[in-house]
């Protein structure tokens, strides 16, 4: 399989990952190697596609398109396999170091232009084991002050911290993020019937009582910040469980917090929501059945945007003379396959 390739910033970013003697075919590394694993952790190995097209444009036009980029980290190693358009090239933006895919392009005869990017992932369980200091640690380029701050979407005063007004919260600040996870867990339910669920706005989420994975995660991080204890947003593509090849329909997103320097503990309260007998395992741990690309709230892409600030970064982002394309105009197509 011909392996993308990258240039700019991307050659300082990311190194060659060239074949190995299994044969697999060379690519691009993107990122550093994990921590150690925790015992008996779990690991899982597929292909993912990201591809779509921008549509509904006349032919000719000129369009700035950026592509989120999933990167190896502490819980996840990732290679670029094959990319299209090939000459793009990778970026990173300084306020949380997301990686991007950016070029410009002129829609074809049908009014489109198609991208894709195909990766191959190692995905690991995580597993929190604060006996063995098992944890993954901030990375030089995490700013623990911003997950102290709010979001445009995530206060940290007002409606969110009166939910624990009743609650005596612990010293601990992971006793205390226990508190705040059961807190939403009952507050909130998993729905996405009618309008406004979907926006990570945590005050809605007050209000509704209910909503998918960005507004219960919402919720907990205006509880931790507002607690002083820093937490971020991560968005990603949830895997089916059941191994062989399909399609995902849309993204997942779970949260982290940084309880007393003790290192990064990951919560899925959606996910806890919609599997109670799960409920004890998503608070410190995740499934191997997922893949991470971006991190944070109100972000600014790289190069920078005509528009405002990204609520989420995760779906295809375009511009046609400095106005936002709007994303249903976006096609999106999401496919996994397993390797053995």
């Amino acid at each position: 399989m011909k392996c993308c390739r990258l240039t700019g910033l991307a050659a300082l970013t990311f190194g060659v990952l060239m074949a190995t003697a299994s044969g697999r075919s060379a690519g691009q590394d993107t990122g550093a190697k994990p921590s150690a694993t925790p015992k008996g952790a779990k690991e899982r190995r597929f292909q993912f596609t990201y591809a779509g097209a921008v549509k509904d444009l006349a032919p000719g036009t000129e369009t700035e398109v950026w592509l989120p980029v999933a990167v190896s980290g502490a819980e996840q190693e990732i290679r670029i396999v094959r990319q299209n358009p090939s000459q793009a090239k990778i970026f990173k933006e300084k306020q949380y170091g997301n990686a991007m895919v950016h070029f410009k392009a002129k829609a074809n005869d049908n009014g489109q232009i198609p991208f894709e990017i195909v990766y191959e992932i190692l995905r690991r369980e995580v597993k929190t084991d604060l006996t063995a200091n098992l944890v993954p640690i901030p990375t030089p380029e995490e700013n623990l002050n911003r997950f102290l701050q709010p979001d445009a979407k995530v206060p940290i005063v007002g409606k969110p911290l009166e939910l624990l007004k009743d609650k005596k919260l612990p010293n601990d600040q992971f006793a205390t993020a226990k508190v705040m996870y059961d807190v939403v867990n009952t507050h909130m339910t998993y729905s996405k019937v009618g309008i406004g669920w979907g926006q990570g706005d945590s005050v809605w989420a007050c209000d509704s009582k209910f909503g998918n994975c960005s507004d219960f995660h919402s919720l907990f991080i205006s509880m931790a910040r507002g607690n002083k204890i820093p937490s971020k947003f991560e968005m990603g593509f949830p895997i089916p469980t059941k191994r062989g090849e399909g399609v995902v329909g849309g993204y997942h997103c779970w949260a982290w917090f940084y309880p007393n320097q003790k290192g990064w503990i990951p919560v899925d309260i959606s996910e806890a929501n919609r599997n109670p007998e799960l409920k004890e395992y998503y608070f410190g741990n995740l499934t191997e059945d997922r893949v991470r690309f971006t991190t944070g709230r109100d972000i600014n892409l790289e190069p920078l945007q005509k528009g405002p600030a990204l609520n989420f970064f995760i779906y295809p982002y375009a511009e046609v003379d400095g106005k936002a394309h709007p994303q249903e105009k976006m096609e999106r197509r999401f496919v996994y396959q397993d390797v053995k």
